[in-house]
């Protein structure tokens, strides 16, 4: 499972010309499942990001969390994270979660958010969506489990 976390002072995401999900202060989630995940890594990720100390605090430290800042998530699923690049010059998904799995474990990692108190928006599984955000910083880290 990797997830591609930025800071944003807002984000959106639209279908079809239409906006889905939108946020203000917080983070865009881009979501990837591979073929060996688990619902346990999606705890270790939803708990990893909803902790993780990437917001400012009155010094201008990196020292707050989504938490400490009611900060809002919008998680977008993205299989193409799962893509292995290595070899030629086409992406290999052969490590991607089939479609079913992907949207089961997505689906469920946005439950652990909610289940926390957080504000989460999402795309639209497995839609064609235009993601559009205000990076913060710019303030962008991956995270593998």
């Amino acid at each position: 499972m990797k997830v591609v976390v930025q800071r944003v002072s807002r984000a959106d995401v639209k279908v079809d010309a239409k906006v889905v999900g939108e946020i203000s202060n917080g983070m865009l989630v881009l979501f990837g499942v591979s073929k060996k995940d688990t619902a346990q890594d999606a705890d270790y990720l939803a708990e990893k990001i909803s902790q993780l100390r990437m917001f400012e605090d009155a010094a201008g430290k990196m020292n707050l969390s989504a938490v400490d800042v009611k900060g809002e998530f919008l998680v977008v699923s993205q299989f193409t994270l799962c893509g292995n690049c290595e070899k030629g010059r086409r992406p290999s998904f052969d490590d991607a979660a089939l479609p079913e799995k992907a949207e089961e474990l997505y689906e469920y990692f946005v439950e652990q958010l909610k289940k926390k108190g957080l504000k989460v928006e999402t795309g639209v599984f497995a839609a064609k969506m235009d993601v559009s955000l205000v990076n913060d910083g710019p303030v962008t880290f991956i995270i593998e489990k």
